[in-house]
């Protein structure tokens, strides 16, 4: 799902325990001891075999990779306006321009301003001097090795991934009406689901399983225990009503019994 809860909200591994897995959403993400500055902001990014608590105790307030000892396992970046460069790698150019997307909306081009200085802020990434930061590309195939890269375009509701083979990204064919991104060594998959989350109807990017189900959220699966014991109780009552009435039959009375 594509909001910060979303993302995680049914992201369920049966290899890992819910304490040794760790997901970033929005959270610097520093990748070069020898640029300690540097640093990526990923819009989500999953972690195997990460405390979700800094020595058991505190949220991060940042992803250090030479302290944790371990780099991310999957990214998804939310593409915007003005970050497809950085976004994309070499494979930008192939998304529809905000122009072509918004020629109606007449806020649109202060919209892709704003976005665009954001970008280049973030291109910074708070570091000056001559030497320049690798792209967002560069850093997650190159430097991270991230082995599951994923891009979502919440303009033209585009899912794309890319998997990392021979040690370059190289894109996965997704279908065009159901776009769903399969990974072996995390027992699920990652679809896009419309429907209803936090209040809001729309394009959601979601966890499914084995089965192509998708995995319910915890209040999803609340309403399915609730739905599974009061089928149960009612199946109990039917058998119950069943063995009184055949014991009347019988000539006994199950209020004696």
């Amino acid at each position: 799902m594509t909001s910060s809860k979303g993302r995680g909200a049914t992201l369920r591994l049966k290899a890992y325990a819910q304490t040794q897995i760790f997901t970033g959403t929005d959270l610097n993400l520093y990748y070069d001891v020898h640029h300690p500055l540097w640093h990526k902001r990923p819009d989500w990014f999953l972690a195997l075999g990460v405390p979700r608590l800094y020595d058991g105790v505190d949220l991060r307030a940042s992803y250090v990779v030479w302290q944790e000892g371990v780099n991310p396992f999957v990214v998804v970046e939310l593409l915007s306006p003005g970050t497809e460069k950085e976004d994309l790698g070499p494979f930008a150019g192939t998304e529809p321009s905000l122009e072509d997307l918004t020629d109606a909306d007449q806020s649109s081009e202060a919209d892709f301003s704003d976005r665009r200085t954001e970008a280049t802020a973030e291109s910074g990434n708070g570091q000056t001097g001559k030497a320049s930061p690798p792209s967002k590309w560069q850093v997650y195939e190159q430097i991270l090795r991230v082995p599951y890269y994923l891009v979502f375009s919440r303009y033209t509701n585009r899912l794309r991934c890319f998997q990392l083979m021979g040690g370059h990204y190289q894109e996965q064919l997704l279908a065009a009406d159901d776009p769903r991104v399969w990974i072996p060594e995390l027992e699920l998959g990652l679809g896009l689901w419309q429907g209803e989350y936090d209040g809001i109807n729309r394009l959601w990017l979601r966890w499914y399983d084995a089965s192509g189900s998708w995995v319910p959220t915890e209040a999803e699966q609340a309403r399915l225990e609730a739905e599974q014991a009061r089928l149960e109780a009612e199946q109990l009552r039917l058998e119950n009503a069943r063995l009184a009435e055949r014991l009347r039959q019988l000539g006994i009375d199950p209020e004696e019994i």
